[in-house]
């Protein structure tokens, strides 16, 4: 049996918004001395009677000051799932949050490595540090099917400038790089092999991405992964 955290907040969705053709941006009110750091996560349930025993972990993309909580989702329209229905809700209905757990914290500069909806819990980490003027050199190199798909492109280039870097696997384009994150794209792309590198993504995705860091000399000591 899973040991699911306790703590519950009833909270109400405030805004629900696209922020690509099928991820949705939830600005959720906040209650009292709910406390995260950035690269957490918490479990949330839609407080409907049907959808009571279906919990979901879902990473912050609001930073702890914000005085509104928001998580950017993927909707899987494809079948009558979780996200689904989180894709339906809007202003005015409820959800319930949890404790919050670790998912992935920031030990250091590094290069930051995410396929499609796992760049989330790189979101609230890299606001964390621009709003603290501390981005540095860190690097997001973001994989992604096509180009209507890079969650936040804009905000990315705004924070990162050249350290954002988009390779898309199933369209060319002049824009972006054609290849698939492996460890002759890396060698190409990384520099230093002693920062850190933070991986999420699909589990082959990381499992895959890990072994080939570790291939190119990277500590395991060095490379950060999502622990639900």
């Amino acid at each position: 049996m899973e040991n699911y955290p306790d703590e519950e907040h009833v909270v109400k969705i405030l805004d629900a918004k696209n922020v690509t053709h099928n991820v949705k941006r939830f600005t959720l009110s906040k209650p009292e001395n709910y406390s995260f750091t950035p690269g957490q996560a918490t479990d949330i349930v839609i407080n409907l009677p049907e959808w009571k025993n279906e919990r979901r972990p879902f990473t912050f993309t609001s930073l702890n000051d914000w005085n509104t909580l928001e998580f950017t989702i993927k909707i899987y329209d494809d079948h009558n799932g979780v996200t689904n229905e989180l894709g339906k809700l809007k202003a005015g209905d409820q959800l319930i949050i949890h404790d919050v757990f670790g998912a992935i914290h920031y030990k250091g500069e590094g290069v930051f490595i995410a396929g499609g909806a796992g760049v989330t819990p790189f979101i609230a980490i890299f606001r964390d540090l621009h709003e603290k003027g501390k981005l540095g050199n860190n690097k997001l190199l973001f994989s992604n099917r096509t180009t209507k798909d890079i969650i936040l492109k804009d905000e990315f280039e705004q924070m990162l400038g050249d350290n954002f870097i988009n390779t898309i696997t199933e369209e060319n384009t002049s824009e972006y790089d054609h290849e698939k994150i492996d460890e002759d794209y890396l060698a190409k792309k990384v520099v230093d092999f002693d920062k850190y590198f933070y991986i999420c993504g699909p589990d082959p995705m990381v499992e895959a991405i890990h072994k080939d860091l570790l291939n190119l000399g990277v500590k395991e000591e060095k490379i950060v992964v999502e622990q639900f």
